[in-house]
């Protein structure tokens, strides 16, 4: 089920619905609170669906390390071929529009099986960390088992 390289950590889970239906709800930011396997996404900011490379979309989270606690994050779509693959880049918003991201990426893979069946993989890759990023923060934020959770809650939308 997962499998931690040097530089990500990745799993994969099959799906008894069709490529298409795991895609549309990945592409729905509404959806990413339900789906996350940390807890740390509270709320989608951008409702608007996914649909471009460059598009970007902002989530409220929480986390008891941050200094905040609260904190809003600003992802940037880098992949999306629906119905195969959809990613993100994860950042924050410097002020004055000028966005900044650390370096890291999630992306999900999807491989139809069959008309109604679909494996998905969850891919969490540090590997453009830059090393004054690194210094601070540890890699990865969470432990593994997360990705394995993100997928089953995301298997349990779909079949909604």
């Amino acid at each position: 089920m997962h499998a931690v390289d040097q530089e990500n950590v990745s799993a994969t889970l099959t799906f008894a619905v069709p490529a298409a239906r795991v895609f549309a709800v990945l592409a729905d930011p509404t959806t990413h609170a339900s789906i996350d396997g940390t807890g740390w996404v509270q709320e989608c900011v951008d409702r608007t669906p996914l649909t471009e490379v460059e598009q970007t979309f902002r989530m409220d989270m929480y986390h008891s390390g941050h200094p905040d606690g609260d904190y809003q994050v600003v992802n940037k779509v880098h992949v999306i071929d629906p119905p195969r693959a959809i990613g993100w880049l994860t950042g924050y918003d410097k002020g004055g529009g000028e966005l900044a991201f650390g370096g890291w990426f999630w992306r999900y893979d999807l491989a139809p099986l069959g008309p109604s069946e679909t494996a998905v993989t969850l891919t969490y890759d540090w590997s453009a960390v830059p090393q004054s990023v690194r210094e601070y923060l540890n890699f990865p934020p969470f432990g593994p088992e997360h990705l394995g959770n993100s997928l089953r809650h995301l298997a349990e939308i779909v079949r909604r």
